[in-house]
């Protein structure tokens, strides 16, 4: 295949993780691809953008700059080996993800956590509190995302929230596989009674054949039942399904279709198109799954009830990471495309956690609310949000979007870390910072 180069960029080895320079370049079939060289393993090359050359260009509408963290450390070994976050970093950050726990009720084939494989106790709530105040003088209040391993398995969640709570942070996401929700009556009446904002809900398909591949499990049943268990209890729910070539891309619609038909308690869907890192049973495919392939089924799939010009990339972050639209749902069960907010959901992190809030969060917290509380509930029960995050792996991790990164994970030696630098792992599986 002939090349046309437009941009360098700087990425890291997929076998030794080591930095080498990178190639952005359009190949003969239109679409844009990385191309990298190591010393030492060879060349490679990875799909970033399947669509033309001038669609990649027009996608980076995100401003940058005037965005830095509030504190920093010295980059001294360079990009991506001094997170924490490090001088170079150019996002303040918008969610940190707290792992509770490497426990795990699945055993899933794909986990960017390797979740189940517990190495390590339990944090206790002593520890976890530090996470809160590390991260408060990083920066917070930041939107917190409730994770792990399967974060349900500690029963000391309300306490964790509350903790939280306490020190300023107002929004709590639940990461969860929905297990215990679905299985234990009263369990999401208990979360939401504790401040638990919204559950995100790993939610992969209509299909138990795709549970099997991607959970190990029949599972269709038991995500039925823990929506329900959560519209009961009043706690919004996200579905997030994480899309595989020749697994789920085809449910992508009828996943769309199910989640509008349970809202307002199902608020919006996050897909995920899958990242090659951790445990993961299924191999790299050459045509992986890219934004513009994404949007373009959803559009197929809907029957133009969504369309591609409805969606944007992101703001706080690269615009090359995500894409997002919203809609209202109006009276009538039509669908009406709220405008397009071109810089991405907000261009600073303040913004963005607001943003998110607002969409995705339950409203007043239960507290007694006047007519114009309700106009204001009612209204946000009505916005209906399709959004996606496409996480890096070490064949395409661009160097330039990892700076950008304005998703989290708290680490208690480093610091926030760039969720796409803390997960990255080599192709034997080794960690640059997991573990």
């Amino acid at each position: 295949m002939s090349w046309r180069v437009f941009a360098e960029t700087e990425s890291v080895c997929p076998v030794c993780l080591r930095v080498i320079a990178a190639e952005k370049a359009v190949g003969e079939d239109g679409y844009v691809y990385m191309r990298k060289r190591c010393p030492e393993h060879g060349e490679f090359s990875a799909l970033l953008w399947e669509g033309d050359f001038v669609d990649y260009l027009l996608w980076n509408t995100a401003p940058g700059g005037g965005n830095e963290p509030a504190v920093t450390s010295a980059a001294e070994k360079g990009c991506p080996y001094d997170c924490g976050l490090c001088e170079r970093h150019e996002s303040a950050g918008c969610c940190v993800l707290l792992e509770l726990t490497e426990r795990c009720s699945l055993g899933c084939p794909v986990c960017f956590a390797s979740a189940g494989e517990a190495r390590r106790p339990d944090p206790t709530l002593g520890e976890i509190a530090a996470l809160y105040d590390m991260l408060m003088a990083r920066g917070g209040p930041f939107n917190i995302q409730l994770s792990g391993g399967e974060p349900t398995m500690r029963d000391d969640l309300p306490e964790i929230v509350r903790l939280g709570r306490e020190r300023g942070f107002g929004f709590f996401q639940l990461n969860t596989n929905g297990l215990r929700l679905a299985d234990e009556p009263g369990c999401a009446e208990t979360l939401r009674a504790a401040g638990v904002s919204c559950a995100f809900l790993q939610f992969d398909g209509l299909r138990d054949s795709t549970y099997m591949a991607l959970r190990g499990r029949a599972l269709l049943e038991t995500k039925l039942r823990a929506i329900d268990r959560c519209a009961a209890a009043g706690l919004p729910v996200v579905l997030v399904p994480t899309l595989a070539p020749g697994v789920n891309a085809d449910e992508i619609g009828e996943i769309l279709r199910f989640a509008l038909a349970h809202a307002p308690a199902v608020r919006g869907v996050h897909f995920q198109p899958i990242s090659y890192f951790g445990r993961c049973a299924l191999p790299a495919p050459e045509r992986r799954l890219t934004i513009p392939r994404v949007l373009r089924e959803i559009e197929a799939q809907t029957g133009g009830l969504m369309r591609r010009e409805h969606f944007a990339g992101g703001g706080a972050e690269s615009s090359y990471c995500s894409f997002h639209a919203s809609y209202r749902r109006e009276s009538d069960g039509t669908l009406r495309a709220l405008p397009r907010r071109t810089g991405g959901c907000c261009c600073k992190s303040s913004e963005a956690r607001d943003f998110v809030a607002g969409r995705w969060g339950a409203c007043g917290d239960g507290e007694p609310e006047d007519g114009f509380d309700a106009f204001l509930r009612e209204a946000n029960e009505r916005v209906f949000t399709v959004s996606g995050m496409v996480f890096q792996d070490a064949d395409n991790l661009d160097l330039e979007r990892l700076r950008r990164c304005y998703i989290n994970e708290a680490d208690p030696e480093r610091g926030p870390v760039p969720f796409c630098a803390y997960n990255l792992t080599a192709r034997d599986g080794r960690a640059l910072y997991r573990g």
